[in-house]
């Protein structure tokens, strides 16, 4: 009998742990395109391949790597890794991990329409800088990039507020000697910046601003990325840190884009480690994908479902047989 009445409490035991709800996987809710859907990507994989729950939590860049450091959520689907003090600090700890190169060629800088130095006679647009070249040039163009709410000034389209690089900009500004010459406008978002950049465009007025690949800005416009001095380790700390009052002008650090995870996370998904570290997402494809996501205004989630149907060449090497299957079968019936 106490045999029988173990084997049945060893049962119900097993039972109740296969109830068990999973705890979700908490990805960090990214506010630019491509970052948000390289998020759907990685949940429709995760989630119909491999059967793990997921969520997502939002919060700023910063915000998200700390997050990430405490375990708060898991995964940060786009990463440039290494860019942030905080991250930075808390990869050195071990507390997290930068898997993969997701996206080769990937790149930031500060941006001008090609019409600005070129002109373009078919809009009848004459060149207003034709020797703008590189971010120096602007000392002597702020009119140009007139800034209608302070007269005098120019305007300089930084990265919203919370964004790693928008401490990047904003240094970059005092070290080429431009903060006094132009207001630092920071948009309240990526998609406020990107439909004020490109507002702009379509005026065929001149706009100076911060911008990076991949981006569906990328693919639709002509544009030319200011020369600024080649990367250096140790002027690329000044610009990062926004105490420093002395920051030393620099390319920024040259793009690596990873997934970022937790430890517990690397400790505890080894299947989904090894997925993340072979994701790799051509940018030419990424770009055509992200122009399509912002001109019909589509849910990420739905460019990642149409992305997997559409390209199962370039994701079927991530998975294994199983989880491949499992996948397809998924997105054959949706």
């Amino acid at each position: 009998m106490k045999r029988l009445a173990l084997l049945f409490c060893s049962a119900l035991l097993s039972l109740g742990a296969l109830a068990a709800p999973k705890t979700p996987i908490h990805f960090g809710e990214i506010a630019w395109e491509s970052g948000s859907f390289t998020t759907e990507v990685l949940r429709l994989i995760v989630e119909h391949g491999y059967g793990y729950p997921t969520d997502t939590l939002p919060g700023s860049t910063v915000s998200m790597e700390v997050a990430l450091a405490r375990n708060d959520i898991q995964v940060i689907g786009e990463e440039w890794a290494g860019r942030s003090p905080a991250w930075v600090k808390a990869e050195q700890a071990g507390q997290v991990f930068a898997l993969g190169d997701t996206v080769k060629n990937a790149d930031e800088g500060w941006y001008v329409p090609e019409f600005v130095i070129k002109g373009d006679p078919a809009k009848g647009i004459e060149p207003l800088a034709p020797d703008l070249r590189s971010v120096t040039d602007l000392q002597r163009h702020a009119t140009v990039f007139a800034d209608p709410e302070a007269p005098g000034k120019g305007r300089f389209l930084n990265s919203p507020s919370g964004w790693t690089s928008e401490t990047v900009n904003s240094q970059k500004l005092k070290a080429y000697g431009l903060d006094g010459l132009y207001t630092n406008f920071r948009s309240g978002s990526g998609a406020a910046l990107d439909a004020e950049v490109t507002s702009a465009i379509r005026r065929g007025k001149p706009v100076l601003f911060y911008y990076w690949s991949p981006t569906p800005l990328m693919g639709r416009f002509k544009l030319v990325r200011l020369e600024e001095p080649p990367f250096d380790e140790q002027a690329w700390a000044t610009l990062t840190d926004a105490g420093n009052k002395a920051p030393k002008g620099s390319r920024s650090l040259p793009a690596k884009l990873s997934i970022g995870v937790s430890r517990t996370f690397h400790e505890q998904y080894p299947d989904l480690v090894a997925l993340f570290s072979k994701v790799d997402l051509p940018i030419d494809t990424l770009n055509a994908v992200l122009a399509r996501m912002s001109e019909q205004r589509q849910d990420p989630a739905v460019a990642a479902r149409a992305f997997l149907k559409d390209n199962p060449q370039v994701w079927h090497p991530w998975l294994p047989d199983e989880q491949r299957n499992k996948v397809d079968a998924w997105l054959a019936n949706h």
